[in-house]
């Protein structure tokens, strides 16, 4: 169990919560929505962290009278998955303990995740599907819901650009917090399967990850300011493909920030959604500055943008990915591939944590 004193103090949580709960049952708490909207998410968050805490501490006293028990009997089995639970808890107490560490203003927000293939056309455009599916096995994995938002496909293979909503659920928290750090442009070497002389090619792919505003961030953006094209969605074919334009892109001419939805079928819906994307956008973009005015040095650092390389995966001629900026490596690329990336997000946090 996290000790008092730590990173995580049980008693003054407890004593916190106990203060969320009085202020929740207030009549008045909702005369001002943005405030007890504040404290609800604060209860909710600190209420799931008690509980995390609590199932590693029960779970931890089962391993040792399994261990206990396995020694007394010499039962190699009952030792080795007493062993085997122990090891589990402590990764879920490193993650856990970097999670109380999560303290941007974002960081407990949902995020949208927005792929773009770089140039080089279906091997770029694969490349962008790969990651597509590294993100969202990462999420469900994990126990976060995802939220489909739009997809170009590509002409022969892949998608062009794609992007998803990926949301807080029951003990997967803080999804922002986790994944701000994959923005970037992530690298691909690999004997492509799409070249009939099977040579070694160089593929590129950006990801974008930024938060989403959430009722008490006012965002003011003006209709002047906007221009709204609607399109007819694509997709891979079937019952599924809009046969009217429905689909919205919405680009913000004072910025040049451009956004799209296509993953329902009403245009109303669709131009809400983007419009909440693009508050998400401009959001990201203060935070930026504010985080850049207060960390000048620390933001040089760890500035990133679509020139900026954080990680390399190599699957010819040896298998390989690492990470530019940490320089953690893992030697099992299609794990990684499947979504076996927290060794990177945990290196990452630490990292901005410790800068």
């Amino acid at each position: 169990m996290l000790s008092s004193g730590g990173d995580f103090d049980w008693d003054e949580a407890q004593k916190r919560l106990h203060m969320l709960e009085i202020d929740a049952q207030n009549p008045t708490l909702w005369d001002n929505p943005q405030h007890a909207q504040k404290i609800m998410r604060e209860r909710d968050q600190l209420s799931q962290s008690l509980e995390q805490v609590q199932n590693i501490d029960q779970n931890l006293k089962d391993a040792l009278e399994l261990l206990e028990l396995g020694e007394m009997e010499e039962d190699q089995d009952l030792l080795d998955g007493a062993e085997k639970d122990i090891e589990l808890l402590h990764q879920k107490v490193q993650r856990l303990r970097l999670e109380t560490l999560l303290s941007g203003e974002a960081d407990a927000n949902n995020c949208f995740i927005e792929i773009h293939a770089g140039a080089g056309g279906t091997e770029a455009q694969d490349w962008a599907l790969m990651l597509t599916r590294m993100y969202t096995r990462w999420a469900e994995a994990n126990g976060y819901k995802v939220e489909w938002i739009e997809e170009s496909a590509g002409e022969e293979a892949g998608v062009k650009s794609a992007t998803f909503k990926v949301g807080s659920h029951k003990d997967a928290n803080h999804p922002y917090g986790w994944l701000k750090g994959e923005s970037g442009v992530h690298r691909l070497v690999r004997i492509s399967p799409f070249d009939s002389n099977a040579r070694r090619h160089t593929s590129f792919a950006s990801v974008w990850v930024y938060p989403e505003v959430d009722e008490s961030i006012n965002i003011e953006i003006e209709e002047k300011d906007l221009r709204i094209d609607t399109y007819r969605a694509s997709g891979a074919g079937g019952q599924h493909v809009n046969k009217t334009d429905s689909a919205i892109r919405i680009t913000h001419i004072p910025t040049g920030v451009v956004v799209q939805c296509q993953n329902d079928r009403s245009q109303h819906r669709n131009r809400a959604q983007a419009m909440s994307m693009l508050k998400a956008r401009l959001y990201e973009v203060e935070l930026k500055k504010r985080e850049e005015a207060a960390q000048a040095s620390a933001a040089a650092k760890s500035e990133i943008g679509w020139g900026h390389q954080i990680r390399s995966y190599v699957l010819h001629p040896y298998q390989m990915v690492k990470d530019l900026r940490t320089h953690v490596e893992k030697g099992n690329a299609q794990g990684v591939l499947e979504g076996n990336i927290d060794a990177f997000l945990e290196a990452t946090l630490a990292q901005k944590i410790n800068s």
